[in-house]
């Protein structure tokens, strides 16, 4: 009910700005809407978040805090769309690697029955590299057909996948917890 409520204001924010913005091309939101947008991407509630630190900008907020599972830092520029995430394991001594965030598209009904066929025809992943590739590409706001040389790896010792594919010439690696199929970070090259 919590995760529903929280979505649903997410929701009606990201709408109420959109709306205000299309009046406003020099829309600026908050300190405290860029935290929202922060808390709500890394999933975590007000009470889960400690050492919550906001710096402004000339043209994005830097935001960055601590939770039980890790410490997240963003910057998300003043328009409330995140520019970078970095995210580090609390259990773990590797600090991810930021990469700008891409705005994720709308997928058509022919791209939804691409990506359909597409999982069926792949035997060379199993369930979980699947699932792993398939919220490393939604995460690039991407689809299997976008994308070529598509490779998974786990890593016992960490327990992340580690997919990396080819888009536009640019070699794209994300890092995605095996547990929760949640990306830790991503890269271009």
């Amino acid at each position: 009910m919590v995760k529903r409520r929280k979505r649903n204001s997410f929701i009606v924010l990201a709408s109420t700005l959109l709306l205000t913005g299309c009046g406003n091309s020099n829309l600026e939101i908050s300190q405290n809407d860029i935290l929202e947008v922060a808390r709500d991407d890394a999933n975590a509630t007000k009470k889960e978040c400690s050492n919550v630190s906001i710096q402004e900008e000339k043209k994005y907020y830097t935001v960055s805090f601590d939770t039980t599972t890790g410490s997240y830092e963003y910057k998300i520029g003043k328009d409330g769309i995140i520019q970078e995430r970095n995210y580090k394991r609390s259990n773990s001594e590797e600090v991810s690697t930021s990469e700008p965030v891409k705005e994720k598209k709308e997928e058509t009904k022919s791209e939804i029955e691409t990506k359909k066929e597409e999982k069926k025809e792949s035997t060379s992943f199993d369930e979980n590299q699947q699932a792993a590739i398939d919220a490393a590409l939604a995460n690039a706001g991407l689809v299997q057909g976008d994308v070529t040389d598509i490779d998974c790896t786990l890593d016992e010792a960490t327990q992340q996948y580690t997919v990396t594919f080819t888009f536009q010439d640019i070699h794209n690696m994300a890092m995605v917890d095996a547990a929760t199929f949640t990306v830790l970070s991503s890269a271009q090259s």
